[in-house]
């Protein structure tokens, strides 16, 4: 996530530093952790996570990966607790204490990693282009595109990440808007609200719904009650921006893609690996990430016969398959390129924040920030501030923070910051992995003050989708 230093100090509000640093280890117990906060490790280890995290917000500037301050902070973060614990002869309780982040860091890990290798996958066998090249051929207006491009965002993201919807939908986007930057920065704008309005209604959307879920606070199929509050909030801003969409119907394109071999039965066996997934955890009590993994091995063994049966692709240009030497002969499928095409960034970035914040959370911060908001504001206004929080810090680490605090909450408030966080990140460009993205690709068309301009138009949608949870899944809240 990418922003200027000015704009963090105007809307970062003083308890984001609570909410963020709030995130502990469960602690058991016997364990009695010491409590830190007032001592300088404690100080010394905020300064560390904030630096990290400033440079993580300045990646736009310093091109400098996310991943790697939060990495480094991480490690020194916890070498200065267990230095601390050590000199008080308490050698392993940060131990146990790491190892438990590590292991809610490894499901969610490799559940991602899953995800991520089947989605590309299906790039690789050009399903995303050939849906990209269908709507282009179809010839619709800029008004049209609008509508389907956030929609298409809306409904893919639940399956695929919002970040690969809205890049594949800008996509379509880019090539048809050509020139044309207003239409270009509003349709950046829908897709950035549809995709980020999708992955809420689901547990495979977005890493925060994923987060809830795998931690079983929230049955799979009850997500599904966010599904109207999640279309109002993409809605809303939708109509709102639709009549200033240039009504103009550009050219059509007559350029055919053809998907590879065995893209629609890879589309079914991620269906089916995420029908494993599901199963896995409510019938068998089992981690998700079992039926996940389960589901890799499915499609390692079909990568296996497609690498067998080759010979049976047809020759295509040098330009569409990386080739073995002889042209126009493409190489067998191999399931290792897919995953080491996964955003290692993204999943390395994940694991430094689960450290950090888990370490500030383990000096003592967890009873500081669970008093101030969920005792002190109620849980109804903790869980909307949330959402405006994920505005400007990461949603990652201030998700992880509400479930390591663990408030004694109905599971009405659980949707409702499970909604929250998932798409507050669209009130500005900034707030989500989908925004930063689009910045890059539209670069000069879809921009920070281009957005800020309908941030309104969005905050609208955000109001109406918390109050349509509130009265339709009020049954919820008892």
């Amino acid at each position: 996530m990418m922003k200027t230093s000015n704009i963090i100090f105007k809307l970062l509000p003083t308890s984001a530093l609570c909410i963020v640093s709030g995130a502990v280890m469960a602690s058991e117990p016997e364990m009695h952790p010491l409590d830190l906060t007032n001592s300088w490790v404690g100080y010394l280890s905020i300064g560390i996570f904030l630096l990290a995290y400033l440079l993580v917000m300045a990646e736009e500037f310093t091109h400098l990966r996310k991943s790697k301050p939060v990495i480094i902070g991480a490690g020194l973060i916890w070498g200065i607790i267990a230095w601390v614990y050590t000199n008080h002869d308490l050698p392993t309780m940060a131990e146990q204490a790491v190892r438990h982040n590590l292991l809610e860091y490894a499901e969610l890990m490799l559940f991602l990693l899953v995800a991520m290798t089947y989605i590309n996958t299906m790039e690789e066998r050009r399903v995303f282009d050939a849906l990209r090249a269908w709507l282009i051929r179809k010839g619709f207006g800029f008004r049209s595109l609008f509508w389907i491009t956030g929609t298409l965002a809306f409904f893919i993201s639940p399956i695929a990440d919002n970040l690969t919807t809205a890049l594949l939908m800008c996509a379509v986007v880019m090539a048809v808007g050509g020139d044309n930057s207003r239409f270009v920065s509003l349709a950046c704008i829908n897709i950035v609200v549809g995709a980020n309005a999708g992955g809420a209604f689901s547990p495979f959307g977005d890493i925060t719904t994923l987060m809830v879920w795998q931690k079983g606070i929230v049955e799979f199929w009850t997500f599904f009650a966010l599904f109207i509050p999640a279309a109002v909030n993409y809605l809303v801003p939708a109509a709102i921006m639709h009549f200033a969409v240039p009504n103009i119907k550009p050219e059509a394109s007559g350029d055919q893609v053809l998907m590879q071999r065995g893209a629609r039965r890879i589309i079914a066996l991620f269906l089916a690996t995420i029908a494993t997934a599901v199963s896995f955890h409510n019938f068998l009590y089992m981690p998700p990430v079992i039926g996940m993994l389960t589901g890799l091995g499915f499609l390692q063994l079909f990568g296996f016969f497609l690498k067998k049966t080759a010979i049976r692709d047809q020759p295509v240009k040098p330009d569409n398959i990386e080739h073995d030497g002889q042209l126009g002969i493409p190489v067998g499928f191999d399931v290792f390129s897919p995953v080491a095409r996964a955003e290692w960034d993204t999943l390395l970035f994940f694991y430094g924040v689960v450290l950090c914040v888990g370490g500030l959370g383990f000096l003592g911060y967890l009873s500081i920030a669970s008093e101030l908001m969920y005792t002190g504001w109620g849980a109804t206004n903790a869980n909307i501030t949330i959402g405006l929080l994920s505005a400007i810090v990461d949603n990652i680490p201030v998700m992880f923070a509400v479930l390591t605090m663990n408030p004694e909450m109905s599971t009405g408030h659980w949707l409702l910051v499970t909604l929250t966080a998932g798409v507050g990140g669209s009130l500005l460009s900034i707030g989500s992995a989908a925004g930063v993205a689009l910045m890059g690709q539209a670069r000069g068309n879809y921009t920070f003050f281009g957005h800020i301009k309908w941030t309104p138009a969005i905050t609208a949608g955000y109001i109406a989708s918390i109050y349509v949870h509130m009265v339709i899944n009020s049954n919820y809240f008892t």
